[in-house]
């Protein structure tokens, strides 16, 4: 069984140029980081004109579908009866993107397939991690 989820999802720009009003991301998930997603840009859907990676905990995906959560730098809350909002805040500016709610809902019940909600400790390698910090440090 792969221990990484991948999944594109078309994503709406909110307030882009007209040359870009929807553009492809990618979700991420992998079990060696289980309380974590990454949803990706492609170089020609940023202002950098380099790709872009945003991670985030599940937790904020699986509860923003639901409901509005997040008050740092990314937030998520539904929108109508088939859209998800979120939105990614950095110094340069905010970026906000509307996704479907399905491809949301299919790309985190596979995560939940995967790593149960509840369970992440179970997949992390502290010691591991302990080990990684103190080489680090050293």
């Amino acid at each position: 069984m792969s221990t990484v989820i991948e999944q594109a999802v078309e994503a709406r720009l909110v307030a882009a140029a007209p040359r870009m009003q929807t553009i492809p991301a990618t979700l991420h998930y992998d079990r060696q980081d289980p309380f974590a997603v990454q949803m990706s840009f492609p170089a020609p859907a940023t202002l950098e004109g380099v790709e872009v990676s945003w991670a985030f905990a599940r937790e904020l995906l699986t509860q923003g579908v639901e409901r509005p959560v997040g008050d740092g730098d990314v937030r998520v809350r539904p929108y109508g009866f088939d859209r998800t909002v979120v939105e990614f805040h950095a110094p340069e500016g905010t970026a906000i993107v509307h996704i479907r709610t399905g491809e949301l809902r299919r790309f985190l019940h596979s995560t939940t397939a995967l790593v149960p909600l509840g369970h992440e400790h179970h997949y992390v390698d502290l010691d591991q991690d302990l080990a990684e910090l103190m080489r680090d440090a050293c």
